[in-house]
């Protein structure tokens, strides 16, 4: 048994470095805002072991915000994003930010944000069902 959970963890171990998992991303060139390019037609396969992350840059021009979607090397990507990084000001024309990211399509569009005033908590919970009993139980007394 020890065995063959030796052997199951060893090719495991082969497995993984030889196949690894490939990275997807967003690819695009020169966008413009009412198409961020996060269509499935934009997704592409990145480099195996050599681009492990995705970028993102954002331009602000004279015409309006346009986007720039890309597989890269995390290294490379955190390199440019620190060298842009004095001419990013989100909104001012000439704006250029440059973002990365190592997780499959995280270059893509934002998920919406929840408004605190919308999410259930426990609490909240609690206190609908105890409005929902309390209501049942007036009802079946009033009947």
């Amino acid at each position: 048994m020890r065995a063959l959970l030796l052997l199951a963890a060893l090719c495991g171990c082969i497995f993984a470095s030889v196949w690894p998992l490939q990275m997807q991303c967003y690819h695009c060139e020169e966008t413009l805002l009412n198409n961020d390019c996060s269509a499935a037609k934009f997704i592409v396969n990145c480099t195996a072991n050599i681009q492990d992350a995705c970028q993102k840059e954002v331009m602000v021009g004279t015409h309006g915000v346009s986007y720039r979607k890309a597989c890269a090397s995390y290294t490379t990507c955190l390199i440019a994003s620190a060298g842009y990084q004095p001419f990013c000001s989100p909104g001012r024309v000439g704006s250029v930010c440059i973002s990365c990211c190592n997780t499959p399509l995280c270059n893509g569009p934002r998920p919406p944000r929840i408004s605190k005033a919308h999410t259930c908590t426990p609490l909240s919970l609690m206190l609908l069902l105890a409005l929902t009993v309390t209501m049942a139980t007036l009802s079946a007394i009033l009947l």
